[in-house]
């Protein structure tokens, strides 16, 4: 899976770009903010999720990672596919989506291309649990990531869920995972 590039643009369409990277062209489809930074000629690096079908790989590029990992954020949610996530990326902001799913705002998601009301609903049911009040669905995203991680090696020690998450309620915000198994057997262990 190509996750990265980094090339000279060769040539510029509505929806994306031919990406030379030492000699092999990549076509990227790119949200609307990353194309309008891009300019024939000029070096881009672009953040790149691949998408593999029966009769087709497609490459969706963004400028940073948090766009990309709101984009496949987008790709979770049943009935969302690639063109609505990449339009929906391209009209909001990571930040600005977070608010809307912790604020159930309907009305924001549904002035987003691509989305109806019942996609709208879809997206703040299903994502109400892995987008927090932040505003960073990347930090969030890896910050769950890292307790899902620490929480299943605590557990494999016999720990309980509520000690665990009272544990990490305590823990330093962005802590990997670790530094949360580390506080956790600290923590955990002055109770015994």
């Amino acid at each position: 899976m190509i996750g990265y590039l980094n090339g000279t643009v060769k040539f510029l369409f509505d929806d994306g770009c031919i990406l030379d990277v030492h000699g092999v062209g990549y076509k990227v489809f790119v949200d609307n903010s990353t194309r309008q930074t891009l300019t024939v000629g000029n070096a881009a690096e672009l953040f790149v999720h691949t998408a593999v079908r029966e009769d087709a790989i497609t490459l969706f590029g963004f400028g940073d990672a948090a766009t990309l990992d709101l984009f496949e954020l987008l790709l979770t949610v049943s009935g969302i596919g690639a063109k609505t996530a990449q339009a929906v990326v391209s009209k909001i902001s990571a930040s600005d989506f977070a608010r809307a799913v912790t604020t159930q705002d309907t009305k924001t998601l549904t002035r987003l291309p691509g989305l109806g009301k019942k996609s709208a609903e879809r997206i703040l049911l299903e994502l109400k649990d892995k987008v927090r009040d932040t505003g960073q669905v990347t930090r969030d995203k890896l910050l769950s990531t890292a307790q899902d991680e620490a929480a299943e090696a605590l557990d494999a020690l016999g720990y309980t869920q509520a000690e665990i998450s009272a544990v990490f309620d305590k823990a330093e915000p962005n802590s990997t995972t670790e530094q949360l198994i580390k506080f956790a057997l600290r923590e955990l262990n002055r109770f015994a």
